[in-house]
């Protein structure tokens, strides 16, 4: 602790609401620079100063002209208003940090348990259905919105080695059909993408790939879940 810190203590309110002399004010001022103790004290009270700007102008011209009758403020009686408001502000901050402890101390004691729920996913190998170079699995995700599917696809060589256009296609059990993505491939290429359906996995009759440009039907993954 400063040294000078007891004969200062009772000032910090004093100081915010500008009740110092020059000379006093120098001297505290020096003192901050040393004492954390009241700088902490500052800085809690600092908001009365805002709060004192709320004042009604006309409540604030009434009470410098009740001053202006009286002989002014009896000298004892400011010190004892700003030794109090100081002793309150140390023990609003005393009752802050008990606060603050107990809490501390409740988060300690009560442990907290957090349950992850993992997604469940299925991979499905596609068959081919016509005589397409093709080699393809997707994997299915149940997710909050539907099913997030990641697919697979491996072009190998054919009798042509040109690049085709493919597009994959989830037919629901209700016969309703859903293009989901395309993409193009070369010989000797893999495709790896995602897509996403609001059908959930039971209810998916059939994920197919097909061409986009006949339509024909070249890969198939059925039945799925619930077929």
């Amino acid at each position: 602790m400063n040294a000078d810190h007891e004969r200062f203590a009772e000032w910090d309110a004093a100081y915010v609401l500008g009740a110092l002399s020059s000379a006093d004010r120098a001297a505290f001022e020096a003192h901050l620079v040393e004492c954390e103790r009241c700088r902490a004290a500052i800085a809690d009270l600092a908001p009365i100063v805002g709060l004192l700007s709320r004042v009604e102008p006309d409540r604030g011209r009434g009470l410098i002209e009740a001053e202006r009758v009286s002989d002014g403020p009896d000298a004892a009686r400011r010190a004892q208003l700003v030794a109090l408001g100081a002793r309150r502000s140390r023990r609003r901050r005393r009752a802050g940090v008990a606060v603050v402890a107990a809490l501390a101390a409740v988060l300690v004691a009560v442990p907290v348990v957090v349950t992850v729920t993992q997604p469940q996913s299925t991979v499905v190998a596609m068959a081919p259905v016509g005589s397409a170079p093709l080699e393809a699995s997707v994997e299915l995700t149940e997710v909050a919105w539907g099913t997030r599917i990641d697919m697979t696809c491996a072009y190998g060589h054919g009798p042509s080695d040109r690049e085709r256009r493919y597009t994959l296609v989830v037919t629901a059990a209700d016969g309703t059909e859903s293009a989901l993505s395309t993409w193009r491939a070369t010989a000797g290429s893999t495709a790896r993408l995602s897509a996403g359906t609001a059908f959930a996995p039971d209810e998916i009759a059939s994920i197919d790939i097909r061409s986009s440009t006949t339509g024909d039907v070249l890969m198939r993954a059925a039945p799925l879940k619930g077929k």
